[in-house]
């Protein structure tokens, strides 16, 4: 079972680094940001690069995994992508997860700057996308030719940390059935539930375990598979949580995920302090 932090990509490299160091002195197993170009909170809010933040945390720290969750890649150019994350994951001595999604369908930094706005054309984009990064991790030959990529036989070199590979974990709403099978051609998922009025709402022991049991019915890989959990901050019954967490753990959760959200960010220190509590091991 392990343990990770979300944060919104609104907070300055420098004090990310400082609270990714706070996070893995105490204990936390994984911190991952947020990739928006203009972020969802509140219209003309701080929004930081979480590529360049992540070099700086990955620098400052030794032992705690890093990610994105997720990185809409549908407005990445695949290639620009790989070069990015076999650095980061050469910066990071191989801690690096790729958190991978469609972007939310009202995302202002989709339609506002040109990018393809249509879910259906982003899901084909974002499949070959993924095709192409694990072409080119590869350091063999690589060449594609896809519906919306085009790439000439190219060799990139280095190859990651990592092997066979970074690791690509898929993030996406339920019940749609999309995310699921994407998912299951990879290493881990980020599901969270669709609500009609877009309020937050826990999955169920019962929803864990159809949701790993559809996932294995898909899968052709024989590698193990993440199934993360969470996004949410924390609430203020902690044995009540972990009582949720165990009961998730035992139907097929392996990584428990806690978000601080937004408006808490103008308390940095009350930051800091809720990331030194560490997790809530169960």
């Amino acid at each position: 079972m392990k343990y990770a932090l979300e944060l919104p990509n609104m907070l300055a490299p420098r004090v990310l680094a400082e609270m990714a160091t706070a996070a893995e002195e105490a204990g936390w197993d994984g911190l991952f940001l947020e990739d928006y170009i203009v972020h969802w909170s509140a219209k003309n809010a701080p929004t930081y690069d979480p590529w360049v933040a992540l070099a700086a945390m990955a620098i400052c720290t030794k032992t705690i995994r890093l990610g994105t969750t997720v990185t809409p890649i549908s407005r990445r150019r695949p290639w620009k992508l790989a070069r990015e994350t076999v650095t980061l994951d050469h910066l990071s001595n191989g801690r690096l997860i790729l958190g991978v999604g469609l972007g939310d369908p009202n995302d202002a930094g989709f339609g506002p700057v040109g990018e393809v706005v249509d879910i259906k054309q982003r899901a084909a984009m974002t499949d070959e996308a993924l095709t192409i990064l694990v072409g080119l991790w590869s350091g063999q030959p690589f060449s594609f030719q896809g519906e919306h990529y085009q790439l000439q036989e190219v060799t990139f070199l280095p190859t990651p940390v990592q092997q066979p590979r970074i690791p690509i974990w898929i993030g996406g709403s339920l019940p749609h059935k999309g995310p699921i099978k994407r998912a299951a051609r990879w290493d881990g998922m980020l599901p969270y539930k669709k609500t009609g009025d877009g309020s937050w709402q826990d999955m169920t022991p019962a929803e864990v375990s159809a949701l790993r049991s559809e996932i294995e019915q898909q899968r052709t890989l024989s590698a193990p598979f993440d199934l993360v959990i969470g996004g949410r901050q924390r609430a203020t019954d902690w044995e009540k949580e972990r009582a949720l967490i165990r009961s998730l753990a035992e139907a097929g959760l392996t990584w428990w995920g806690e978000y601080i959200e937004p408006a808490q960010l103008v308390d940095i220190p009350a930051c800091l302090a809720y990331i030194r509590q560490g997790p809530l091991f169960i």
